[in-house]
């Protein structure tokens, strides 16, 4: 009997596979933060926007993965295939800059939050330069030596480890769950003249991720599905990939809530872990911090292995002069363009430890937040013709999803543009 259990509970893990790396690598520093930050203005009122997020980015995420049963190639090949060389043009520069900046973010965050669990070093920034580099380098090296097998091991570990404090953390301290029931349920924006709108969007786009959401095809071809009868799995595993990450930041927005926090980023949740400590004791500072850092760190080992794959795709791509309609090839790890990146994410984003680019950063919120009305708008055209994906098209309720995607990030990269530039 137990060996029975033991062996659907591997099966289940085997389903869910790729969707806890999604999960894993779309929850870092900055939606933790975005999460408790929204919490502690808006209360738990706005938990419906956390489900709203989620639920669209599952609707990204299965589209990718239809597009690709169907084809038998990834996003990216069959927009830069289908759609022209515009769509190298955009992206190219875009997944630079989201490289660097994402990448020197990840590396800050794990610094700064592994320096809270460690502090060895007398001034913090110390701290988050040696954690930082050390991270990314320890990133560099799973990556290499264990291969996917390795990587998807230690991304389970993280998610449930991170999954179990985060959450526990959010029960314990939670004050009204009638009140969270009724902000699950009920739509409701407070304080929308006054900042609440803005806060309100940022949370939606934090849920789940950006260009990680590309990421799933390359995990896809890991596990060797190929087939259009499996899109029923990949539903299966997306569907639970949003509702873990749609219960990570449910419980963020309720310790949000719950206590005044200030500060950005990793200082944030630093900031929350030492305030946790009043009520909850040393053993509640320390499950949250924990859980912080693993999430933080999954998400920087999951760019680190899955952003390289985006690339060399790319790369190869555009060599190919004789690629035709049918182009589709697997991704090899062990090649000159994956590997080269893979050092690349990891060392050239180093800089940003020790600089502020506030000037840089505004260039890159304008590509930033027009990836996801970017991504609707390719799903829109690529799964809306029989003629390339046959009888998986899509359907009326996923155009209308998709039009609803398209308009709120529009929206959503609108008040960004206008808060980055001040206008």
């Amino acid at each position: 009997m137990n060996r029975s259990s033991n062996s659907s509970f591997r099966s289940f893990l085997i389903t869910i596979g790729p969707g806890l790396l999604v999960a894993a690598t779309g929850v870092g520093a900055g939606d933790l933060a975005t999460a408790a930050f929204t919490g502690n203005k808006l209360g738990v009122t706005i938990l419906w926007v956390v489900l709203l997020g989620a639920s669209l980015k599952f609707v990204l995420n299965e589209g990718l993965a239809r597009w690709q049963l169907a084809t038998g190639q990834t996003l990216l090949e069959g927009a830069v295939i289908r759609l022209g060389p515009v769509i190298s043009f955009i992206f190219l520069p875009y997944l630079l800059l989201w490289s660097f900046f994402v990448g020197s973010a990840l590396m800050s965050a794990c610094g700064v939050a592994m320096h809270a669990i460690v502090p060895i070093f007398d001034q913090a920034s110390q701290g988050k330069i040696f954690f930082g580099i050390i991270h990314s380098l320890i990133g560099v090296m799973l990556v290499l030596v264990g291969g996917f097998v390795l990587f998807e091991k230690v991304m389970n570990a993280c998610i449930i480890f991170m999954f179990f404090c985060v959450l526990l953390t959010a029960v314990i301290i939670c004050e009204n769950w009638g009140d969270v029931v009724t902000g699950l349920l009920l739509p409701r924006i407070p304080q929308i003249g006054s900042g609440g709108l803005g806060w309100t969007i940022a949370l939606m786009g934090g849920v789940g991720g950006t260009l990680t959401v590309l990421c799933y095809g390359y995990w896809m071809r890991e596990k060797e599905r190929t087939e259009v009868s499996e899109l029923g799995t990949c539903r299966i595993d997306l569907g639970f990939a949003y509702v873990a990450t749609a219960i990570f930041g449910i419980s963020m927005v309720i310790i949000g809530s719950t206590i005044q926090v200030e500060g950005t980023g990793a200082g944030l949740i630093v900031d929350l872990a030492d305030k946790l400590e009043g009520s909850l004791g040393s053993v509640g500072r320390w499950t949250f911090l924990i859980g912080a850092w693993g999430a933080i760190f999954s998400s920087l080992l999951g760019v680190w292995q899955s952003v390289p794959y985006i690339f060399a795709d790319f790369w190869d791509l555009i060599q190919a002069r004789d690629r035709d309609s049918t182009y589709a090839t697997e991704v090899d790890t062990k090649s000159l363009p994956y590997r080269g990146y893979l050092f690349a994410i990891a060392i050239v984003p180093m800089v940003g430890l020790f600089f502020s680019f506030k000037q840089v950063q505004k260039v890159y919120a304008i590509f930033g937040a027009m990836f996801m009305p970017f991504l609707a708008v390719v799903l829109l055209i690529l799964n809306g013709r029989s003629v390339w994906v046959g009888p998986h098209r899509n359907r009326v309720i996923t155009v209308i999803a998709l039009v609803v995607i398209l308009a709120v990030f529009v929206f959503f990269g609108y008040l960004q543009l206008r808060q980055k530039l001040g206008i």
